[in-house]
């Protein structure tokens, strides 16, 4: 591995890591669902009136309340972070015994927080039915507040929502804690459940697709809604899977359109690179924002074609097979590129078979075998205003 570049940033040992989304739960349902042709998304009637649409629905069942302390601000976004973190939850416990419970820290990327959860008693109340609505549940900090005071843990603990790069905002955030020095360990990682706002929200833009979407497809027409709780255990620890550097950048562009030449998620990609002290060859799998609107993934082409010039990086979107996750997405997608990085036999396929494929000269994932070993991979998120960060992961440092 390449020499450190500045030693203010170094890589964070990923100690443990879980994910829930469409693609189930552990390594091996992940992996299947994302090297298989077979749909993992759902069509539903309940969030869209008189409209069926593809969602990105979690299979796995919820544990069915939380603990009598926290049953002011029960949410399903809060069982879904809750039933993820069980899984880890041992381990977790374990590791982070040897720190003062004042210098852990928590850091969750949402948008939708627990919106859902008011939904219904919203509906009940324009209908003139006499109804409370509880604020807390849908306040942005609710849940990280709500993983602190489960954990008994003292630190830092707070929430990020840029939208679709909140997650992944959430992982630098946590590296930064560490290496600045306020935390010894961090707890980060996204969760964002189905609601009917983020549905209809997205339908009055016109950008929900008919079918299941098609990440850089010739006749891609929207996005497909997905849920999803990932979770990561961050130290300075060595660990198998190192998160190695985060590049961010703000285009201001447009509230909702990325800028069309891609030039902010190009500077994005190049400053993970930097501070990994990395060149682009050097990436042996990029994670797509891929999220098969007809701006988006036309910007981000040109913009891996800008960074990575004429080598062909291994490339593929994997919202086909979760939906696009919002405030979790980066989370999710990270969990992902750590799974490839750990098992070093396969890639995400960009399913060609399905869909084709539009964009010209770059190296979409056709075959799920791992040609060879890999060390590094980029995972990108972009969002609304043009916030955008590129994640990269490396193996054990040596």
């Amino acid at each position: 591995m390449s020499e450190q570049i500045d030693a203010k940033y170094p890589a964070v040992g990923i100690q443990l890591s879980v994910g829930l989304s469409a693609l189930g739960a552990g390594a091996l349902q992940m992996q299947q669902a994302l090297t298989q042709t077979d749909n993992t998304l759902s069509l539903r009637p309940d969030f869209i009136l008189d409209k069926k649409v593809w969602v990105g629905a979690c299979p796995v069942a919820l544990i069915e309340s939380v603990p009598e302390d926290l049953k002011s601000i029960e949410t399903r976004n809060l069982r879904f972070a809750l039933t993820a973190l069980q899984g880890i939850e041992a381990e977790l416990r374990s590791y982070t015994a040897q720190f003062d419970p004042k210098r852990l820290a928590i850091i969750i990327g949402t948008s939708t927080s627990g919106i859902a959860d008011n939904e219904a008693e919203l509906q009940r109340h324009f209908q003139g039915e006499s109804t409370q609505v509880v604020q807390k549940k849908q306040e942005m900090d609710s849940l990280a507040k709500a993983l602190q005071q489960y954990l008994a843990w003292d630190g830092v603990a707070y929430t990020i929502s840029t939208a679709c790069s909140s997650s992944a905002k959430a992982l630098a955030a946590g590296q930064r804690l560490i290496n600045a020095g306020l935390a010894d360990a961090v707890l980060v990682g996204g969760v964002d459940t189905l609601c009917k706002l983020t549905l209809n929200g997205f339908n009055s833009l016109e950008s929900l697709s008919n079918s299941i979407c098609q990440p850089c497809g010739q006749h891609r027409d929207g996005i497909n809604i997905g849920e999803a709780a990932a979770l990561f255990l961050l130290s300075k620890e060595t660990a198998p899977v190192m998160l190695m550097s985060a590049g961010e950048s703000m285009d201001a562009w447009h509230i909702s359109a990325p800028h069309p030449k891609g030039l902010g998620a190009a500077k994005a990609m190049q400053a993970a690179l930097e501070m990994a002290n990395l060149q682009a060859q050097e990436i042996g799998y990029l994670n797509l924002h891929g999220t098969a609107t007809a701006q988006n993934d036309a910007m981000e082409i040109k913009a891996v074609q800008h960074v990575f010039q004429d080598y062909l990086v291994p490339l593929s979107s994997t919202k086909h097979k979760t939906g696009h996750c919002l405030g979790a997405a980066g989370a999710i997608e990270a969990m992902i590129c750590t799974q490839v990085l750990k098992d070093q036999t396969w890639l995400p396929l960009h399913q060609p078979t399905i869909f084709d494929v539009e964009m010209d000269e770059q190296n979409f994932v056709e075959n799920a075998k791992l040609p060879h070993k890999i060390s590094y991979v980029m995972s990108n998120s972009f969002a609304f205003g043009g916030s955008n960060i590129s994640l990269i992961f490396g193996t054990q440092l040596a």
